[in-house]
């Protein structure tokens, strides 16, 4: 066998042994369901609710920020030009004082970097 189709094959074994890796830890929506019972004290998820003492995040994913209607944002969120993504608002859901520096929001954050993947996962089906 030649050296560069012994490459090839060790390249898409490794591609294969990540694709199974990432597979493994993918981000579980239904988990995030259960953990979304510690922002629910302050969110509404529902399409159509109103706010709460924090904005509702129906359909939060791909929402640019401080955008939800009738709700009083801090001027820090107003100028962060953040759009939601599952990646930011991950960032966010563990240090929410470090991604917008100056925000409202009194919430220290989940540590756990699997929960706040589940939880991000959750808010991203709130279509």
């Amino acid at each position: 066998m030649t050296s560069a189709r012994m490459a090839g094959r060790l390249l898409g074994a490794a591609s294969l042994g990540f694709l199974m890796i990432a597979a493994a830890q993918a981000a579980d929506a239904k988990k995030g369901q259960e953990l979304f019972g510690r922002c629910a004290i302050c969110h509404n998820a529902e399409k159509g609710a109103g706010n709460k003492v924090g904005p509702n995040l129906f359909g939060i994913v791909g929402r640019k920020a401080a955008t939800a209607p009738n709700f009083y944002y801090s001027p820090a969120m107003k100028s962060s030009g953040i759009v939601w993504t599952e990646e930011k608002l991950e960032a966010y859901i563990m240090n929410p004082a470090k991604v917008v520096p100056g925000n409202r929001m009194a919430f220290a954050g989940i540590a756990n970097k699997e929960q706040a993947e589940d939880l991000a996962a959750y808010l991203e089906t709130l279509k």
